[in-house]
């Protein structure tokens, strides 16, 4: 019989969840309806038939409106010409402020998401983190200066924000994701429209309104809400916006990119990842086996940077699959209230099904199921943490981003194997090397074909590192100093200083 992690029920009644949470959109400055009055219930994905927040349900002409509100506040407001160290002390600001709410807007997340409270803490401390390095950062901005064309000319490189960014962020980490974008744009001295998931947008609504309290101007942080098209899609779409920024899927990637294409726009694509974990012989084996477990199995797989593959060493597969088996067999699925649960719920039960139906494929296609396998409880989307101990190059567990807490597993002798098995794929998100020799270390993890990378670990990093994408998992970087870049761009000013003689 395939074991099953043990299962938290949600409860019944909380008074957390009375009542829906109700929302409100913010353009320049203002909390709005939809001018159509319509809205969104969202319904928990961890307490069936309970309706945790309501949004206004955009349109496009609520998208334009607040495109055309930043496009104001950048041609016309105080924020592009204020000084780097102005800017800064606001966006320091809405940082603490992020801190400070650290508590109601961890609830947000939970009761939306579905992930643990306790997740959901850690995201918002990491969230204000994010914000308080951007703007230490946006003070010390520079260009270049060219002083070697002779007595009679000096050329400057002026680095300028590129207008207006219209943002779309996923559900999985509305916050944090739209933390590691927005205050890096505004940062750069850009002005901003935010499109949240329509499942998940409390937090972002928070956020913005947060801003006003900060002392940011009007207009510089705009949040609309609805579905991706017609809200989100009018980013790619408007002449007013400058620019497109989007987290999501590589099917909905390709259509923005296209759209921004057409019309000549700077676009930024962070799309899905398929991660390989390399584990080599002479690993610290438990290490590997908990810190990949907790990466394909915390928030329920779902998180794009999910360690979904382990290609380990043949000799130690048995002794590492033990561990892993172990843990999958023994962590506390549930109630993401419950302080003792480790893992929530799934964010809908489309999504619920789609994992199901892989998990389906997988069995067929004979990957060697050996624990998990099904969901979990009577109510809710849970879904037990499964391993494949056999899965082919080809099966679809292998090649296609599940997007849930289904880990597949390869065997490989050298590690010239290991490394062609790890790029055998269409995406490059992300990967990790376990072992003990560093000169194998850096070797294979020069060779894997991915932008955020570790060596024995996980998930983990801070600010001051930029991240990216290969391949179908996108184009752009985001953190550090070269997450500034994306959001600048730069003029070319030839100043002479000494006129030469008449032309005729």
């Amino acid at each position: 019989m395939i074991k099953l992690a043990p299962f938290i029920e949600p409860r019944k009644a909380d008074p957390r969840f009375a009542s829906p949470m109700r929302f409100q959109m913010l353009i320049n400055g203002q909390s709005v309806d939809a001018a159509s009055g319509e809205t969104l219930k969202r319904e928990s994905p961890a307490y069936e038939g309970v309706i945790v927040s309501e949004i206004p349900n955009g349109s496009a002409a609520d998208s334009e409106r607040a495109i055309l509100a930043a496009r104001r506040a950048f041609d016309e407001g105080p924020w592009p010409r204020m000084s780097g160290a102005d800017r800064a002390k606001r966006i320091e600001r809405l940082g603490e402020l992020i801190h400070a709410h650290r508590e109601e807007l961890a609830l947000i997340e939970c009761l939306e998401v579905g992930k643990t409270l306790e997740q959901a803490r850690g995201e918002m401390n990491y969230s204000a983190e994010l914000w308080s390095y951007a703007a230490g950062h946006a003070r010390g901005l520079e260009g270049e200066s060219h002083n070697d064309f002779g007595p009679g000319a000096l050329g400057l490189m002026l680095r300028q924000p590129i207008g207006v960014v219209g943002i779309v962020t996923p559900w999985n980490f509305p916050l944090l994701i739209g933390s590691e974008r927005v205050p890096w744009a505004i940062g750069a001295g850009c002005c901003v429209v935010v499109k949240p998931s329509e499942f998940t947008s409390g937090s972002t609504i928070r956020m913005a309104e947060m801003a006003r309290e900060a002392g940011i101007p009007d207009g510089v942080i705009n949040v609309v809400t609805g579905y991706g098209n017609p809200v989100g899609q009018l980013f790619a779409e408007h002449p007013a916006c400058d620019m497109i920024n989007f987290t999501g899927s590589f099917r909905v990637g390709q259509i923005v990119g296209g759209l921004a294409a057409a019309r000549i726009k700077r676009v930024g694509l962070e799309l899905g990842g398929k991660g390989p974990a390399i584990v080599f012989a002479d690993a610290n084996r438990d290490a590997a086996a908990d810190t990949i477990a907790r990466s394909i199995f915390g928030g329920q797989g779902q998180a794009c940077i999910s360690n979904s593959r382990m290609i380990v060493q043949r000799e130690v597969k048995d002794a590492v699959l033990e561990r892993l088996i172990h843990i999958a067999s023994n962590v506390r699925v549930g109630d993401p209230l419950d302080p003792a649960t480790q893992i929530g719920a799934m964010i809908h039960r489309p999504h619920l099904e789609k994992v199901e139906h892989y998990v389906g494929e997988g069995i067929r296609d004979g990957a060697g199921l050996v624990v998990g396998g099904r969901r979990l409880g009577n109510s809710g989307n849970y879904f037990a943490p499964t391993i494949f101990a056999e899965a082919g190059p080809d099966m679809s567990i292998t090649r296609d981003e599940i997007f849930g807490p289904v880990l597949a597993v390869q065997t490989f002798d050298t590690a010239e194997e290991a490394i062609r098995l790890a790029n055998d794929t269409n995406y490059g998100l992300s990967a990790n090397v376990w072992t003990n020799d560093l000169g194998k270390a850096v070797q294979t993890i020069r060779a894997v074909r991915a932008g955020r990378t570790w060596i024995n670990g996980a998930g983990t990093g801070g600010p001051e590192m930029g991240i990216s994408g290969f391949r179908q998992s996108g184009m752009g970087r985001e953190l550090g100093r070269h997450g500034f870049d994306e959001y600048s761009t730069l003029k070319n000013v030839y100043i002479v200083l000494q006129q030469g003689g008449s032309w005729v």
